[in-house]
């Protein structure tokens, strides 16, 4: 059976070390940078602006329930030797069918949310230099060049390079609106405001939760881990992802709090939202403010774009090699294979179609089948990780097990809330 996830265990790939340590990481930061994206940082300044600091304690719960998931995730890769399409496919056929249809309709409508996404920023920060989607297309044609050329080493450095950026943005701004830390101490209580159910389940399941906690196990195999010896090194490197990605999460929480509860401003839903962010900080705090955090809204935005570029590419790579062992030979880089590069092209330039419509054709069904992945993919880790495809040694304990049945049932409720939220 091919290898489709080979590519070279570069520096420390063969060998792991004595200790898990901070040099080792990387995997983690990627999955991070890439599932953190500019609508989760909207929804989480709605979150703020509505109900302030109360719903805090959510935020940290959905870092929580993210360490679990990818940590399964790496488990398995790690654990059995075999991918996580491998492990889904022998579930059975249907895994496949539904697999391959999320697959092409999902990423024919997210290149085009990403270069949109991307684009924003840059329009922004250079107006009048390129028309909107002039900027849009540049993004994707950027990041389809840049994985394309690149391995995963190269990858990884350039995502923490972006991340880095992400991080002293956030922070930034969260210490710059003066944070009420008693206030945000008194949020970690869970509780429930009125109305506020859907936000308090968008903290919990949409921050950092999409394809690419899948993705996961396919950077863990990139960077050349490849067997338990690695587990303490991906066990540490997740759960960097997530406090990261929790630092993330409250720096916007604080400055919705503080920033849009306080004087009841409203944001515009959607990536948009961070546009209206930035007038109200230029207004608030200066031109200076605002221009340092549409950079960091542009880093949010691309490694979102070239983290699923490279990730899900390595995805579908998988997938087709399992099913046609000769487009992807054993030995040979998954980054160079013709399903990896198939898929970017994919991601790219059918898209960019849909940026000249204003009613992107498909929309329906692409709701339906990013709705159903979450639960998907939690629900098919309970069943992997209790089973004998799993050594004994490396199956769910209790904790595991709650953690995942408790993620699966939340994102079910995500799942119906975004079917009824969608313009049927």
């Amino acid at each position: 059976m091919a290898d489709t996830t080979r590519t070279g265990t570069g520096a420390r790939g063969g060998v792991p070390p004595r200790r898990a340590g901070w040099r080792s990481i990387g995997p983690g930061i990627v999955v991070a940078a890439t599932g953190v994206g500019a609508g989760d940082l909207v929804a989480t300044l709605i979150a703020g602006g509505r109900f302030g600091y109360t719903l805090l304690w959510a935020a940290v719960v959905g870092c929580l329930v993210k360490i679990s998931l990818a940590e399964a995730v790496g488990r398995w890769h790690l654990a059995t030797g075999r991918t996580l399409f491998d492990g889904w496919r022998s579930l059975g056929s249907w895994t496949t069918v539904y697999f391959a249809g999320y697959v092409v309709v999902w990423g024919f409508v997210y290149g085009a949310a990403a270069m949109s996404s991307s684009a924003l920023p840059l329009a922004a920060l250079f107006p009048g230099a390129l028309e909107l989607k002039a900027w849009a297309v540049l993004c994707g044609l950027v990041g389809l060049v840049f994985v394309w050329f690149n391995r995963y080493a190269a990858f990884e450095k350039v995502m923490t390079v972006l991340v880095g950026v992400m991080f002293v943005v956030t922070v930034y701004l969260a210490v710059r609106v003066t944070p009420h830390l008693g206030a945000a101490v008194a949020g970690l209580v869970p509780v429930l405001p009125e109305g506020s159910l859907v936000y308090t389940l968008g903290l919990i399941g949409g921050v950092g939760g999409t394809i690419t906690l899948a993705a996961y196990g396919y950077w863990v195999n990139a960077k050349g881990w490849r067997d338990t010896g690695w587990m303490k090194v991906m066990r540490l490197d997740n759960r960097v992802a997530y406090v990261t990605t929790g630092v993330f999460v409250v720096a916007m929480l604080f400055v919705g709090a503080e920033l849009l509860h306080s004087s009841g401003i409203a944001l515009a839903k959607g990536d948009r939202g961070l546009l209206d962010l930035g007038s109200v900080l230029a207004q608030t705090y200066g031109e200076t403010t605002a221009r340092l955090f549409l950079i960091g809204f542009f880093a949010t935005s691309f490694t979102s774009l070239i983290g699923v570029w490279h990730g899900v590419s390595l995805m579908f790579a998988d997938f087709v090699g399992k099913l046609r062992p000769s487009l992807v030979p054993e030995g040979r880089s998954a980054e160079k294979s013709l399903p990896f590069r198939a898929y970017l092209l994919w991601l790219t330039f059918p898209p960019i179609s849909l940026l000249f419509l204003d009613q992107p054709f498909g929309l329906v069904v692409y709701g339906v089948i990013g709705a159903l992945f979450m639960p998907f993919l939690a629900l098919t880790l309970v069943w992997l990780l209790n089973s004998k495809r799993t050594p004994a040694e490396w199956r769910n304990g209790a904790v595991s097990n709650g953690m995942l049945g408790a993620a699966g049932l939340l994102f079910v409720l995500l799942c119906v809330q975004q079917l009824r939220d969608l313009p049927w």
